[in-house]
């Protein structure tokens, strides 16, 4: 290796640093502790809703107790039996069965059997479908 010249070494320090903790590490136990103990300055905040779990619990007792002190049942209204008798005569004087009543009017076929046993919780846009499928009047005076 002629003519490339002396080979010397670099001597000098290399300094290698972390970084600096972000906001989570900043509040650490450790962190703090060591905060201290070299006399950096440290800010403490007290919050008002510190530990109660505000958010869960100021709601929820009012209607807990609310409900506790009601006496009364309640319940969702059903179809009435006129109705779901409406519907079923309706349906065997169209020679449907209940599926094809459902396919007609884009349903389930447990809608229909719903309304017809009683069970369903009255929508009146389905009621609308029913009517016009099977051209019978379901709603009102006959």
């Amino acid at each position: 290796m002629s003519g490339v010249g002396p080979i010397s070494q670099d001597w000098e320090p290399v300094v290698i640093r972390k970084k600096a903790p972000n906001a989570a590490a900043k509040k650490d136990e450790k962190a703090v502790n060591a905060a201290r103990r070299s006399g950096a300055e440290i800010e403490t905040v007290k919050k008002a809703t510190a530990g109660l779990n505000k958010a869960a619990s100021s709601s929820t007792s009012l209607n807990t107790r609310k409900l506790d002190e009601e006496t009364e049942v309640l319940a969702h209204e059903r179809v009435p039996s006129e109705l779901k008798k409406a519907i079923m005569q309706a349906r065997m004087d169209k020679k449907l069965t209940q599926a094809q009543l459902a396919q007609i009017i884009n349903e389930k076929p447990q809608v229909i059997q719903e309304y017809e046993s009683g069970k369903a919780i009255p929508n009146q846009q389905v009621i609308g479908k029913l009517e016009r499928a099977l051209g019978a009047k379901l709603r009102g005076k006959k």
